[in-house]
């Protein structure tokens, strides 16, 4: 393979940039870019200079020999001042010494390549950096370490039992499996087959937190909302005005809201109007709200006009919603007792009831504040396990032993993707070309 170059930071003002290059020609490039021959994971200080001789900047080189580096083959790292102008020219100097510059993702495929990491952890690694919170932050890097990947390996390691003892009856007839043991084989299966159900259920809830939910705020005019989405969002985002209908748009804003991912929208009052630009708004409300994760239906204190209408129930009838009533600083506590259907109260004046609302939102999402995700998964390996699933309950539902040893066959190959073990030249290319340069 040809040696690889690229900035591994990100261009632009700062103290320190980071070069990584990854190949056979490392050790050579750094003894003609710095005159040094480099010890093994020794800190050397350098001076940076191209092929005229010319000094382009000084700094540290560090040389990782393989196997025992990140992708596995040799590694070097150099570490210059930041900015745009230096970490580029070093960059071009070890170009001009053999290396060439590195595709998006090249570090991380060949440490694939080289079996330094399985493909969940190679994605995991790219779901690390871009991560938008603490929490898909912590099960990146879980991932990263493997603990998704056990999980999977584990099951294939069982399968591969089950199929040992089904294939083998199969290829020596004249040993006839014991019904006993077909049916501990099929008993077995049916403990995998509880085992993937929740590992899905698992990954859908983890999954979450990647794609983040999008919540929306709904409900008629002047009922509060932009001063919720303010009080959530720590911020003065919306104009508030005792004036009905001034919000005439959706307003979007991406928040963390108990290390769950969120997009909070804000949207127009809902009422009967004739007025053209009002009308529009409020198409996008329903727009919005039919695209929800979850609804947050706020109220006032109005004994007469709580609830539903009929319409809203009709329109959101699919969409999990969570009824609010705002304002509470104005209502007395006697008063919120007459009406035992509102369980929420809420105040973005003084603050009231924002923290109950923020874990009755993690709730109805799925989650939890108090349970972080053991692992963050793609929505590709949801799908694999949805269909090592299926297989699993198609090979059940098998009274042929043919039959039931396909399925398990092709219930092994769905988990073989998840870790790369079967994956497609394409697949590995559309993976890979979403990591940024340098790694």
């Amino acid at each position: 393979m040809s040696t690889i170059v690229a900035i591994a930071s990100a261009l632009g003002p700062g103290g320190v940039a980071v070069i990584r290059l990854s190949g056979q020609q490392v050790v050579e490039i750094a003894e003609r870019l710095t005159g040094c021959r480099p010890k093994p994971r020794h800190a050397h200080f350098v001076h940076f200079k191209d092929l005229k001789g010319a000094e382009l900047d000084q700094g540290l080189m560090i040389w990782f020999p393989g196997p025992h580096s990140y992708t596995g083959e040799d590694v070097l790292e150099l570490h210059t001042h930041g900015g745009e102008v230096v970490p580029r020219s070093v960059i071009q100097a070890c170009m001009d010494l053999g290396a060439r510059l590195a595709e998006p993702g090249e570090f991380t495929r060949r440490a694939f390549s080289f079996g330094k990491l399985d493909l969940a952890q190679a994605e995991a690694v790219a779901d690390l950096i871009s991560a938008g919170s603490i929490a898909a932050a912590k099960g990146a890097l879980r991932s990263l370490n493997g603990s998704f990947s056990n999980k999977v390996s584990s099951l294939q390691e069982n399968l591969t039992a089950i199929r040992i003892q089904i294939e083998g009856g199969m290829d020596f007839p004249e040993e006839h499996l014991e019904t006993d043991s077909v049916d501990y084989a099929q008993h077995q299966l049916w403990l995998i087959g509880q085992q993937l159900e929740q590992l899905l259920k698992d990954a859908e809830q983890c999954h979450t937190l990647r794609a983040g939910c999008r919540v929306v705020l709904m409900g008629p005019p002047n009922v509060g909302k932009s001063s919720l989405l303010n009080a959530l969002a720590r911020d003065d985002l919306a104009i508030v005005s005792s004036v009905a209908g001034t919000t005439r748009d959706t307003i979007r804003t991406q928040l963390e809201l108990k290390g769950v991912r969120l997009e909070l929208v804000d949207t127009a009052g809902i009422r009967s109007s004739e007025e053209l630009v009002e009308k529009l708004g409020i198409e996008r409300t329903w727009a919005a709200a039919q695209n929800a994760d979850l609804v947050i239906h706020l109220q006032s204190f109005d004994v007469e006009k709580l609830g539903m209408k009929p319409e809203w129930e009709d329109i959101l009838k699919d969409v999990p919603a969570l009824t609010v009533c705002t304002k509470a600083d104005l209502v007395p506590q006697e008063e919120r007792e007459k009406i035992s259907s509102i369980g929420l109260w809420v105040s973005a004046q003084t603050g009231e009831g924002l923290e109950s609302l923020e874990e009755a939102i993690i709730h109805q999402l799925g989650g939890s504040a108090t349970i972080e995700p053991a692992f963050l998964p793609r929505a590709r390996h949801m799908s694999a396990l949805q269909g090592a699933l299926t297989h699993v309950g198609r090979a059940l539902e098998s009274t042929q032993e043919e039959f039931f040893a396909e399925e398990l066959r092709l219930t092994q190959k769905s988990l073989d993707t998840i870790l790369g073990e079967v994956a497609s030249d394409e697949l590995l290319g559309e993976i890979f070309s979403r990591f940024c340069i340098g790694k």
